[in-house]
């Protein structure tokens, strides 16, 4: 069971892979979808999100990180019951179904969050910040393009939304090995964003310094 690949993970990963690629997202970010939206929507999370942040490659580790995950999606599904009695009475009510695929999110229940944020963006397709988080939930199950190409979506709606600009740097840098792209990203989000709070604006510009920096084998 151990060599199973994860849904959603890239061919040839181990679930051992798809884990660390989930802990190694959440070290950079948890940056993706929040630093621009803030934390209000986020349930307060159990311990175990400090123990995701140290992926070790010891199988007592992993099966750590494993029953971290167990615990959090019980939690989710507790959190979500009354919210999916909701959704019985209208299951094409957007907003429902996103703060649905936001508490899976925050739990790091990435498969099922996007399944919730698709559902609320067949609802409602100009829903940027619903977009923006299932391309954070794609990049998180190994799929950089599709995360790229929703966020591009999100920006044909929104030019100057901060969140997708920021995320569509992360990803084009994390997921892609693309530093020139993400700096064009986030060079954008400054740019059209002006107004930006100072310390937003440091932390982007900081990010731009350390994508610009050339590699040590270079």
């Amino acid at each position: 069971m151990g060599n199973e690949a994860e849904p959603g993970a890239p061919r040839g990963w181990k679930t051992t892979q798809a884990y660390a690629m989930a802990a190694t997202c959440l070290v950079i970010g948890i940056a993706l979808g929040y630093l621009f939206r803030g934390s209000a929507a986020r349930p307060a999370l159990p311990s175990q999100t400090a123990q995701m942040q140290s992926p070790s490659g010891a199988s007592a580790g992993t099966q750590h990180q494993m029953d971290s995950l167990e615990d959090m999606k019980r939690m989710a599904d507790k959190k979500a019951e009354p919210l999916l009695v909701k959704l019985k009475a209208n299951p094409n009510n957007s907003e429902v179904l996103n703060q649905i695929g936001t508490l899976y999110k925050v739990t790091h229940q990435f498969k099922e969050a996007a399944g919730y944020f698709q559902k609320a963006l067949a609802a409602d397709p100009k829903n940027v910040a619903a977009r923006t988080d299932l391309a954070s939930c794609l990049f998180y199950q190994g799929d950089a393009d599709g995360a790229i190409q929703q966020l591009q979506q999100s920006l044909s709606y929104d030019p100057k939304d901060a969140n997708s600009l920021f995320n569509l740097g992360m990803i084009r840098l994390q997921g892609k090995n693309d530093p020139t792209g993400a700096v064009t990203a986030w060079k954008q989000l400054l740019n059209l964003n002006p107004t930006l709070a100072d310390d937003k604006k440091a932390a982007v510009q900081k990010l731009i310094a350390q994508a610009r920096q050339p590699k040590a084998s270079e």
